[in-house]
């Protein structure tokens, strides 16, 4: 098996190949329409936001388009970067709680739970490591690049690998409890969905464009939930992949593929309550009521989580590839491709602040309250504190 990487509208692509194909005839760009990223608008800021630390983490995001979301436990933000470097920080000052210099690099992390730190690798190493102090407790090779965090209950591991595999690995001693192999297209995005974990069922979203709720414990597999059907004819208009972050609230699932749907459903049993045609790689999140989606057009639109539609649509940031807004305090948060950090309001989607952060950040945005964090592809972990000038 091949695997080709070709990037095209600000998307890396992976094909599995076979023989001596190629995917270059597949498509191309010289006939492609180039949209061109939209002029930011002027507007009468009525948010602040304050810059209240910042710290280095080796090379960030590294060359392979990795997006090494941080995470947060109790008072500290622990990032670790591509070429090894694991840094905790105290979250409300930024300062050093400890380091660690890694012998590997990281492709996948970082999860946090039952006292543990868990990474991935490139090649397909799970590492479990103590999260007080960083000292490794184990590590288990699988098949299959690991490209999201690894999560954990206390009882088992899951991790999702990118040649389509869901795995549970005992988290005490990391030995393979199970495995899932889903279908994996031609054509696929470079990324995997982070698996969520709650009350015994891991749920995942796959490059075919389903969401599977497993039994954690025996991989027994719950229900299946269609977020999106391949339609089209190359295999470029047959990607569907569910690649960004599931939310849920309650007894409701959110999820959101691209070229396909935002869905709510069913907790328990799967069933679909509603849906609304979107195109996203980075997943949704919510508040107020609503469920937020950025679109690859550039779109970010709020769909009410009662099913009753769209409740506002923010469209003055087209082709800017803003990443998944995450909720802080009253206000929505991102950034876009050219390192700009957007503040919109929940309530009506208008701009409320913006800020330089001098370089691009494809991982998830970190919210606590009215203060976030936020890691740049160079490895700059940032904390802000926005709040309102009235």
């Amino acid at each position: 098996m091949i695997r080709s990487i070709q990037r095209i509208g600000g998307l890396i692509l992976v094909a599995t190949l076979t023989g001596c194909s190629t995917i270059s005839g597949w498509f191309s760009l010289d006939d492609e329409e180039v949209n061109q990223p939209a002029e930011l608008v002027t507007f009468t800021e009525t948010a602040r936001v304050k810059r209240l630390w910042s710290t280095g983490v080796g090379d960030g995001q590294g060359d392979g388009y990795y997006r090494l979301t941080p995470a947060m436990s109790g008072d500290n933000i622990i990032a670790v970067s591509n070429d090894g470097e694991l840094l905790v920080v105290n979250a409300d000052t930024g300062k050093k709680v400890y380091e660690r210099e890694l012998d590997y690099q990281v492709s996948g992390g970082v999860g946090v739970g039952a006292g543990m730190l868990l990474l991935g690798t490139s090649e397909g190493r799970v590492v479990a490591l103590r999260e007080s102090n960083g000292e490794e407790l184990w590590r288990q090779t699988l098949r299959g690049e690991v490209l999201s965090a690894p999560q954990t209950d206390g009882k088992v591991v899951v991790v999702q690998t990118y040649d389509g595999r869901a795995q549970a690995l005992d988290a005490k001693t990391g030995s393979l409890l199970w495995s899932y192999d889903s279908n994996v297209p031609v054509l696929t995005i470079r990324g995997t969905s982070t698996p969520v974990l709650r009350d015994g069922r891991a749920y995942i979203g796959f490059a075919n464009g389903r969401v599977i709720a497993f039994d954690a414990t025996d991989g027994d597999i719950d229900w299946e939930l269609r977020v999106a059907i391949a339609q089209g004819r190359s295999e470029i208009e047959r990607m569907v992949d569910v690649d960004g972050a599931i939310a849920i609230v309650g007894n409701e699932l959110y999820a959101a593929s691209y070229q396909g749907y935002v869905v709510a459903a069913d907790l328990r049993t799967g069933r679909k309550l509603w849906q609304q045609e979107v195109s996203t790689v980075s997943g949704v999140s919510q508040g107020f009521g609503n469920v937020y989606v950025s679109d690859q057009d550039g779109t970010v639109s709020a769909y009410l989580r009662n099913g009753q539609g769209l409740r506002w649509a923010q469209t003055d940031l087209s082709y800017r590839a803003p990443t998944k807004p995450v909720t802080v305090g009253a206000y929505l948060v991102f950034s876009d491709f050219d390192g700009v950090l957007h503040v919109l309001s929940q309530v009506d989607g208008s701009f409320a602040a913006r800020e330089k952060l001098g370089d691009p950040a494809r991982a998830d945005i970190l919210s606590d309250g009215n203060r976030f964090f936020v890691y740049t592809d160079k490895g700059k972990l940032q904390a802000f504190e926005v709040s309102s000038k009235d």
